[in-house]
């Protein structure tokens, strides 16, 4: 028997950055936003909590098989 078995979690991941002295608020969001989307955040990302969110399986029937 096949079974697929599909989990769903919510992953938060953390980082501990240094933001250059003297940037309004707005230009410490976009240094982060920056940082983020061009990847260099990544490396310093940590998994900080999981949360179990579902869990669902489904049987597949295979040929000659029968449930």
């Amino acid at each position: 028997m096949r079974v697929i078995v599909r989990v769903t979690e919510k992953i938060t991941s953390e980082a501990h950055i240094n933001i250059p002295d003297g940037l309004s608020e707005s230009g410490i969001r976009q240094h982060i936003v920056d940082r983020y989307n061009s990847g260099e955040m990544l490396t310093d990302m940590n998994i900080f909590q999981v949360d179990f969110e579902s869990i669902s399986a489904l049987v597949v029937k295979q040929a000659g098989e029968s449930l």
